[in-house]
């Protein structure tokens, strides 16, 4: 009777674990670049749990705030395609350029409040 009730409890307990999500973020930047070039950045990535989807791109240099510098199309989840964003930023200065890539999640194609789902890793450009 006591390993009903163990039994019991454990499959009540693995009921209450809630499933997560699946999805990713990738993101594509060069390793180095020139000064005064220009730096194509590219994201690509999908959450199942996110009916509409829209990927941004941010750029910081040392430990100052992230700053959004291009965001894609809003796209739905039931059109079975990734969210994509691309970004051109002009190397200016020497030093690393980081970047990263941030997935919202929608509740329509035209929310004006969307919600961070994922942080892509971060990418960091060797300015030179």
């Amino acid at each position: 009777m006591a390993v009903t009730g163990a039994l019991g409890l454990a499959s009540i307990a693995l009921a209450a674990v809630p499933a997560h999500a699946k999805g990713e973020v990738d993101l594509t930047a060069p390793r180095t670049a020139a000064v005064g070039k220009t730096i194509t950045v590219s994201a690509s990535g999908s959450d199942d749990a996110a009916v509409y989807q829209r990927i941004c791109l941010e750029d910081r240099t040392g430990e100052a705030a992230w700053h959004q510098v291009a965001c894609g199309a809003t796209v739905s989840r039931d059109a079975g395609g990734d969210a994509r964003a691309t970004a051109r930023v002009k190397a200016a200065h020497r030093g690393g350029l980081q970047f990263r890539a941030v997935m919202y999640g929608l509740t329509s194609a035209h929310d004006k409040h969307p919600v961070p789902w994922r942080t892509s890793d971060v990418a960091t450009v060797q300015v030179r």
